[in-house]
């Protein structure tokens, strides 16, 4: 077995060992009405994550995002969409949006194509428009909650219902299936591009009165605006009720 294939089992065991302990402690510890039953846990690993992501993610992100020309960085955040599109594609098919399959379909074919490996993103000035999807989606579209929130190590904000969507997005993005000596840099270049896309939003959170707080909200509600894309279902409001019965 080579080291990229024992490398992608381990994930996947230590994902599934992680969610079964999950479920189990969140089973017996329901004292919370948040949906965050496992927060004690929770906040152990985001701490760890803070700590990390502090000392040596965000100074090279903000390097990254000061000092890049912004065409490289639209480069750059283009060339990875685009290995990823093929997770994008598979989930419009199983989320039953044909169509949307078929427009991403599109999109991947001609990005790859005309856009040099997906440097370019000639695609959306033709009215292919990028989409969001993940196996996390699908499976909420297809009925799947939540479950417990949880902070995975090294990865950040998820769910028990989104933790197998990880697992399986990795598997559908071509950067995976490329040689380890090009594998792990381009894994280490996306990760500071992606950190460089949050840093503002990093900025609103530090100085919020709970960052853990806001970033678990500000993590659910992104997933129920991408799962019902952008048309969340009606919220009801026991205030609401009591003020229509005044």
């Amino acid at each position: 077995m080579n080291r990229k294939k024992r490398f992608g089992i381990e994930i996947v065991l230590f994902l599934f060992l992680y969610m079964l302990a999950s479920g189990c402690s969140g089973a017996s510890a329901q004292e919370e009405g948040d949906g965050d039953p496992l927060k004690g846990m929770n906040e152990i690993f985001y701490g760890i994550n803070d700590v990390l992501d502090k000392a040596f993610l965000e100074p090279v992100a903000e390097i990254y995002a000061d000092h890049l020309p912004a065409g490289f960085q639209s480069g750059i955040s283009n060339f990875f969409d685009n290995l990823a599109y093929p997770g994008v594609i598979i989930n419009n098919i199983l989320q039953g949006k044909i169509g949307n399959g078929i427009k991403s379909t599109g999109r991947f074919i001609i990005n790859t194509i005309f856009g040099i490996g997906g440097l370019f993103d000639p695609a959306t000035s033709l009215g292919l428009e990028r989409q969001k999807e993940d196996f996390g989606q699908t499976l909420g579209v297809w009925g799947a909650g939540e479950g417990a929130y949880l902070v995975l190590p090294a990865i950040g904000p998820s769910s028990v219902r989104d933790t197998p969507g990880v697992v399986a997005d990795i598997f559908t993005n071509l950067l995976y299936y490329a040689e380890s000596s090009v594998m792990v840099p381009l894994i280490a270049v996306r990760a500071v591009e992606r950190r460089a896309d949050f840093l503002e939003v990093t900025r609103v959170r530090d100085k919020s009165l709970d960052p853990y707080l806001f970033t678990r909200e500000a993590y659910r509600q992104r997933r129920m605006d991408l799962i019902y894309d952008g048309e969340p279902p009606y919220q009801y409001d026991v205030y609401e009720d009591d003020e229509e019965s005044q």
